[in-house]
């Protein structure tokens, strides 16, 4: 909390007269030996280096503005000020300057405002002289006014005494009453006079006079006062302007009344600064530093205030909403969200857990908005409507409309970023949204590159390599729409195809063998007719070699080492790899990644071992010698694509589709021969689901193979 309270920008003032920001950090006061008292202490928030070191001097004036604001100069041209994150954290340090200087918290400046040559001046000056005696602030006492305003610019006391008297008796407000009777009454020489003082007023050089004079109650009329210059024949139209020809634009919507506010006082009086004012002389140009701080620190609380209202949700807001045909605008700000939430943009510092917090503050309030759109147009009752077949599948699964295909691609090129550069955030999100199967619905777009952005989303997450992704892939049977649209591409060799065949080659050249397994059991049937390339026949090869080593391994264990009471049964398995997906990562909805249905028999088969492996009772506990656990890595789990027969466990001769089937175990733990454990893969209606024949299998029947003209199509 502390951290947060204290954490400051230092800004000095340069030779323009622009305040120069120095670094963040976080502000304290110490009593430094070198300076020989308190001083105050910033150091950088990035590497703790030293920023600032300024002892609190007992004669300095220390100004405090805006709640959050210290201002204070150490030499004739250095000014230094602090600006706080927080109000608390400017109270705190404002209270240690002026318990040092023997002043009253309550002040917002701790020393009167003289140069040297006054000082001994005032010092003899009677206790009644230090007020101003205003004149009535009438019609014929405004020359008066004018002379009182332009005699005290040249002596830091007396502008100090009359700024006191005209904050405390209000009356810059009667002043802007005056000039509305006089602009009424076409009183041109009440206007010159009023010129002069709402200049000379700006030469005072106060902040809480620029409070009064720039609010929305007196700023238009203070800008009127300004339009009268007497060296001018006529009056300029300053108000017209700001009032008709600059038209205030929103980029984004602000509905935050004190923020539009305050982006309009800024507005208004950089605009009196630059065009208005004459350009200062030497003499005068130190009156207006303080006009100057205040607009800039306006512009600092605005960058504040739009990161209190999620700027980044209005952000992606407006780039759903972009109402361009060719989402020019959404381009620019799909742009700049990808540099806000890329961690190489984040600055580097010394608490580790900034990045994350941000990420985590991503995930849990924006990514929501993001991908709002995505997951509307594959809702899932338009899902429903898969087991479709024909042209009549894409039109109700995904939207003709170009200009949502083109938010929906856009929308993909930043979680395709965020797989790629963010770890288990869009990991989480991903899992619990069951996001990746939305994304594919998507793979039956009429719009090429709509799938080509889905599968390139797919082939991100494949090219991690990550083996939580790839169980979330085969438990999902998540090739399915890729191979689909595969097959519904034909002969066709054209970009859709070779992305498509560049992600299965990538999995045959890296190896990944849960996806080989996935792949060879399910769908090798469908691909195998694929000659152009051998990518198909490569992870076939792959699997095959790999099925070998594991039967050789096999062959070396005991014979008591393959029973089942020696190994943690598939439900158990599946428990613990569900463990992770289930996780909610402080998200508002509960997970959702669709597991394969729990009905059907084959979910619980073990690994690839049991075919040459004695089972006992289902059920039975495991033995609890510690011996030795096998690895997943050399393990095929058969995961078969959805049909009726394989919920039922059928084995039909009328139903070609052929599921590997475990006999029912005998009382005395033995089994029968493992011939019963042949499989095939044949099409049913339609649909093609792919197995493996072992070589143990050559006493059981052969199927009847087809060489079908047309690739086949997978079924639901």
């Amino acid at each position: 909390m502390s951290d947060t309270r204290r954490r400051v920008k230092v800004y000095t003032l340069n030779e323009d007269r622009q305040w120069d920001d120095r670094g963040t950090g976080h502000v304290s006061s110490t009593y430094v030996e070198e300076l020989k008292g308190m001083s105050l202490l910033v150091r950088a928030e990035s590497d703790g280096s030293l920023l600032l070191e300024s002892k609190i001097n007992p004669n300095t004036a220390y100004q405090k503005q805006q709640d959050t604001l210290i201002v204070w100069s150490e030499a004739e041209n250095y000014d230094l000020a602090l600006s706080f994150q927080e109000k608390a954290g400017c109270d705190e340090i404002w209270e240690k300057i002026c318990q040092v200087q023997g002043k009253d918290p309550s002040v917002e400046v701790t020393q009167d405002l003289i140069d040297e040559s006054e000082e001994e001046r005032f010092e003899e000056m009677p206790e009644t002289s230090h007020l101003i005696d205003l004149p009535t602030c009438e019609l014929n006492k405004l020359e008066e006014i004018a002379d009182l305003v332009t005699s005290v610019l040249s002596s830091p006391i007396r502008r100090e005494k009359l700024a006191l008297a005209l904050e405390n008796e209000g009356y810059i407000k009667k002043l802007l009453q005056l000039f509305q009777a006089c602009e009424n009454l076409e009183n041109t020489e009440g206007l010159h006079h009023l010129y002069e003082i709402i200049r000379g007023i700006l030469f005072l050089n106060k902040a809480t006079l620029f409070e009064v004079m720039f609010s929305d109650e007196c700023i238009m009329d203070v800008v009127g006062c300004l339009e009268y210059d007497p060296a001018l024949a006529q009056p300029k139209r300053h108000r017209e302007f700001l009032t008709k020809t600059a038209k205030f634009k929103e980029v984004i919507p602000i509905t935050d009344s004190e923020l539009r506010q305050k982006i309009h006082q800024t507005y208004r009086v950089q605009y009196i600064q630059d065009i208005i004012l004459p350009t200062p002389s030497v003499f005068e140009e130190n009156f207006l530093s303080t006009l100057t701080s205040f607009i800039f620190f306006n512009k600092v609380e605005i960058v504040s205030m739009l990161q209190d209202i999620l700027l980044i949700n209005v952000v992606i807001e407006q780039m759903i909403c972009d109402s361009d045909p060719e989402l020019g605008g959404a381009v620019q700000l799909m742009g700049l969200l990808r540099t806000l939430i890329d961690p190489e943009n984040m600055l580097a510092t010394n608490n580790k857990t900034e990045k994350s917090e941000f990420l985590n503050f991503f995930y849990n309030h924006c990514m929501h908005v993001l991908t709002a759109p995505l997951l509307t147009n594959t809702s899932e009752d338009k899902c429903e409507n898969d087991n479709i077949v024909g042209p009549n599948k894409n039109s109700t699964i995904c939207p003709d409309n170009y200009q949502t295909a083109q938010l929906l691609a856009l929308i993909l090129e930043l979680l395709t970023f965020c797989v790629e550069h963010h770890t288990y955030h869009i990991k989480n999100y991903i899992m619990n949204k069951d996001l990746l199967r939305r994304v594919l619905v998507l793979m039956n777009s009429k719009h090429t590159f709509l799938a080509l952005c889905a599968l390139r989303f797919m082939r991100r997450i494949i090219g991690l390599k990550d083996e939580f992704y790839n169980r979330y892939i085969t438990k999902g049977n998540l090739f399915e729409p890729v191979i689909n649209a595969l097959l519904d591409n034909g002969t066709r060799y054209n970009l859709l195809n070779s992305a498509v065949i560049e992600l299965f080659e990538f999995i045959r050249v890296e190896d990944i063998k849960s996806l080989t397994a996935h792949i060879v059991e399910n769908f090798y049937k469908a691909l195998e007719s694929i000659e152009y390339v051998q990518t198909f026949k490569g992870l076939k090869t792959k699997y095959e070699q790999e099925k070998d080593r594991q039967n050789q391994k096999l062959n070396s264990v005991p014979s008591i080492l393959r029973s089942n009471r020696f190994r943690r049964d598939a439900k158990a398995l599946e428990e613990d790899e569900e463990l992770w997906f289930n996780e909610d990562e402080e998200e508002e909805g509960k997970a959702v990644v669709a597991p394969v249905e729990k009905s059907k028999p084959e979910d619980d088969f073990p690994d690839s071992y049991e075919k040459f492996m004695e089972t006992k009772k289902a059920k039975e506990s495991e033995d609890k010698e510690n011996l030795p656990k096998r690895t997943s890595s050399g393990s095929f789990k058969f995961t078969f694509s959805h049909s009726t027969s394989a919920a039922n466990g059928a084995n039909s001769t009328n139903n070609k589709s052929v599921v590997a089937q475990t006999p029912p175990a005998t009382s005395n733990g033995s089994s029968s021969k493992t011939t019963n454990l042949a499989t095939s893969v044949t099409a049913t209606k339609g649909s093609l689901v792919g197995l493996v024949d072992y070589p143990d299998d050559e006493e059981e029947d052969e199927e009847e193979e087809t060489s079908p003209r047309k690739r086949p199509r997978l079924g639901s």
